[in-house]
């Protein structure tokens, strides 16, 4: 069973079962390690959170001058996605020297958009609005095609975020749904359209990610990020009817996402951190009552404060 992976661009290799017993930075219990275990929900999500990330000019260009995105925009989505696989499920030790390393990084880009405004990817407004779209994106994705939460779930998961977006310098992780909406607004008379975006969603429905998989699918994942944007923010970046989210997109993206909320690997983090944790590698696939069950018969605390 594969456990370790390697990344050069991150300077580690990721070890998802060891130290044996080494708890996460959140609890099994956690809504964010039921969330991160679906790749649908993940997809559509990630997305969701680079289309409000790059309406900020001063995040448009940081990403696009400073990262490989441009060059190698797949590479770096799944890098991304590693780190956020370590984030939720890695133990705590490493995930925060693989963080510390990617703050480190990100000390040293600074620049000005094309319109001249400074910026700096440590800028404390940007970085919580990065991690807050992240967790929107993700929370929103999964309870629109995967599986209906309540609100006091969504607002644990909104509030759980800051245990995870402290360690990236994050200063204010919105607590509830609608505190992020509310700082969505206050952001909102910054956010413009631009050729970067249509190009990034380009390159998402070209279905370069996964040839595999078919291209109508790519489509449909594309336009169901656009459909998690407010209607008020897809109209002030242009995103109009062309990606409207049609019945035969929902209908195959819920299928999709309900089936990999069933499919079971045990070489993927969830089910690796599962054991790692002296739990049973399917623990995130059984029934919650079941889950809690599994968790009172647990001698010592499995996350850290």
């Amino acid at each position: 069973m594969e456990q370790v992976m390697q990344d050069s661009y991150l300077g580690t290799a990721i070890d998802f079962a060891a130290p044996p017993g080494e708890p996460a930075l959140l609890a099994p219990d956690s809504i964010q390690w039921r969330i991160y275990k679906n790749p649908i929900a993940l997809g559509i999500g990630g997305i969701a959170a680079v289309l409000l990330e790059f309406a900020e000019p001063r995040i448009r260009s940081g990403v696009w001058d400073h990262s490989t995105y441009r060059q190698d925009p797949i590479g770096r989505s799944r890098r991304t996605g590693l780190v956020a696989m370590l984030a939720c499920y890695g133990p705590a030790s490493s995930a925060k020297v693989v963080i510390g390393r990617i703050n480190r990084m990100h000390g040293k880009v600074k620049g000005e958009t094309p319109a001249g405004e400074a910026y700096r990817a440590l800028d404390p407004v940007l970085l919580d609005w990065v991690a807050a779209t992240a967790s929107f994106g993700f929370l929103m994705a999964y309870d629109r095609f995967v599986d209906r939460l309540g609100d006091a779930d969504k607002d644990r998961f909104m509030r759980d975020g800051d245990t995870i977006g402290r360690e990236f310098g994050v200063r204010h992780t919105p607590p509830t749904v609608d505190a992020f909406i509310a700082m969505m607004a206050d952001l909102e008379p910054r956010f413009e359209p631009h050729p970067i975006i249509f190009e990034f969603l380009d390159i998402i429905e070209s279905g370069r990610a996964a040839p595999t998989i078919p291209r109508f699918l790519h489509r449909a994942v594309a336009r169901a990020a656009v459909s998690l944007l407010p209607g008020h923010v897809r109209r002030r970046l242009d995103l109009g009817r062309r990606y409207d989210l049609t019945r035969v997109d929902r209908y195959a993206l819920k299928f999709a996402g309900r089936l990999a909320d069933r499919r079971i690997d045990r070489a993927s983090p969830p089910c690796v951190a599962s054991e790692r944790l002296g739990l049973p590698y399917d623990f995130l696939y059984r029934p919650r009552a079941e889950q809690q069950q599994l968790l009172r018969r647990k001698p010592s605390p499995l996350a850290i404060a």
